[in-house]
């Protein structure tokens, strides 16, 4: 058990907590939520030990045991894989050093031989012997094959030295888990084991993340980091989000009796505790969520932009026609013979392993790059939209404010009517006065929706959409692009923001295109699918 009692962090004037109470007990999972710049990371720093706060105390129940997913991506890039991930428990892997150590003395003494007995009765209380089969087991669920498992993490790309780090903290069943984004840069195969690992963790988790779905797959609770407290909820993110929207929105409503709120929120409590029922953890959760008061369920402070899109006119049926499309960038091949035809409304995630290729292709089709070898053919009702990942070329050098950085892309050049898609992106007041360059990553994008909203585009290719954005942002975006009428290419790692929108699947492997017409759920749960994919993987 981890407990924090009357935490404060300060950094200068700005107080970034300020009297936090709470208790993290064994057999739960924590998601902390708040807007960005809200101090989550900063909080499980703080629980880590790695920061000291100003005021108050973190305390942990002797004898137990921390664990926290490094981000340092670099910090083992001389050790053996395998090796990085017993290090995820520090005094096991220390006994198995100097016992090692010992035995190699020439001058093996008397004393030697009583201190290494003395280890390996610790080294086998701890497990010791079945370190390695351990760590492999973690190793191959999250996707790290047997055969990296003897290389030194310096000979991993990047996605895989994620992984290692994320088995090197579930190494060892640890009582109190620290996890920051531990669904960055992963798989949806890896995220999914991961997720059947936590919901069957008897110990404490406490976890940041913006991938909703993985929140409210693991979540048995949530800590809501709102101007500088932290409250604690019962139940997942959708349950957190459902319910402060619901009251906000009763709060708000003055003319509605007390009585009817109450009802309400009732029967909202009653329709989500039985929708529980799809967890591991439903027995447990339901007894939670059962004793929830109407007191307990309060708004959000959060504000949500607004993303809501309006195509200027209908397109026809002919939308996109690509056949068989190649380019090869820096002697790889990375897109091969990719054909599709698309049809007007549907709303397709592009997947696969090489993000290379996805960007590829959407820069082909919006003219910013030539294929090899193919053509493709856009309909001549399309009006198209486009969302790069990258987009710092609308940015760098700039020396415009946000309104006149808009007002570039607009018919209408009123400041009024600017100042209105800035607002509802939440640039307000002043704000619109700041400087394009200096944008945040976060706000970069949101300009970009901005610019997106304007265009009145029929058809959009969007390139990892909810990058640098946050919760609030992600569903907002979510929630407009469900509502858009027309039709839709985009990538993305977020498992909800694909199901939600998606009614078809185009998957760019090297040996051409997978392509089904099914919601993201069924194609990953689909045999036939994994076993085909397997094979164009090869």
């Amino acid at each position: 058990m981890i407990t924090v009692t009357g935490l404060e962090l300060q950094f200068g004037t700005k107080k970034l907590f300020k009297d936090v109470n709470v208790k993290f007990t064994p057999g739960n999972c924590y998601g902390v939520i708040g807007a960005n710049g809200a101090g989550k990371s900063t909080f499980l720093k703080i629980l880590s030990g790695e920061i000291e706060p100003t005021k108050g105390e973190v305390s942990i129940t002797p004898g137990e045991r921390l664990a926290v997913l490094k981000q340092d991506h670099f910090e083992f890039d001389d050790c053996v894989v395998l090796d990085t991930v017993v290090m995820g428990h520090k005094r096991l892997y220390d006994i198995r050093i100097e016992k090692d150590a010992l035995y190699m003395k020439e001058d093996f003494s008397e004393e030697d031989g009583k201190h290494a007995s003395e280890l390996e009765a610790e080294f086998a209380e701890l497990d010791g012997w079945e370190a390695d089969t351990n760590a492999e087991r973690l190793l191959m669920g999250l996707g790290i094959e047997k055969d990296l498992h003897y290389k030194t993490m310096k000979e991993l790309k990047g996605s895989e030295k994620v992984k290692v780090l994320l088995a090197q903290a579930l190494f060892g069943e640890p009582d109190i888990l620290l996890l920051d984004e531990p669904t960055n840069h992963i798989d949806f195969k890896a995220i999914a084991w991961l997720e059947e690992f936590l919901i069957t963790y008897e110990k404490t988790v406490i976890v940041v993340s913006h991938d909703r779905h993985f929140l409210n797959k693991v979540c048995t609770n949530m800590l809501d980091i709102d101007f500088g407290k932290a409250k604690l909820f019962v139940g997942n993110y959708d349950f957190w989000y459902e319910s402060s929207q619901l009251a906000l929105k009763l709060i708000n409503d003055q003319n509605k009796k007390k009585e009817e709120k109450i009802k309400e929120l009732q029967a909202f409590i009653a329709r989500f505790s039985s929708n529980a029922s799809k967890a591991k953890q439903a027995t447990s959760r339901k007894k939670l969520l059962d004793k929830i008061t109407i007191d307990d369920i309060q708004p959000s402070s959060r504000r949500y932009p607004f993303v809501g899109f309006n195509p200027e006119r209908e397109a026809g049926k002919d939308i996109l026609m690509v056949d068989g499309i190649s380019k090869t960038i820096d002697g790889v091949k990375v897109l091969n013979n990719v054909t599709f035809t698309i049809a007007k409304g549907e709303k397709i995630v592009i997947l696969g392993k090489n993000e290379i290729a996805r960007t590829t292709l959407f820069k082909i089709l919006m003219g910013e790059m030539e294929p090899d070898e193919g053509t493709y053919k856009w309909g001549v009702t399309t009006k198209r939209g486009y969302l790069p990942k990258d987009n710092s070329e609308y940015f760098n050098d700039v020396e415009t404010n946000l309104i006149d950085w808009l007002r570039q892309f607009s018919e209408e050049k009123a400041e009024s009517f600017i100042r209105g898609f800035l607002g509802k992106m939440l640039f307000s007041g002043d704000e619109p006065l700041k400087m394009a360059k200096v944008l945040s990553g976060g706000e970069k994008v949101r300009c970009m929706f901005s610019k997106l909203m304007l265009s009145g585009a029929n058809v959009m290719m969007l390139d990892e959409p909810t990058n640098h954005l946050d919760l609030e942002s992600i569903q907002a975006v979510n929630n407009g692009l469900i509502a858009f009428t027309g039709t839709l290419l985009f990538t993305s790692h977020d498992h909800k923001f694909i199901q939600t929108i998606a009614n078809r699947v185009i998957e760019i492997t090297p040996a051409g295109v997978f392509d089904k017409k099914v919601t993201f759920d069924e194609y990953i749960e689909d045999e036939d699918v994994t076993k085909t994919l397997k094979e164009m993987y090869r």
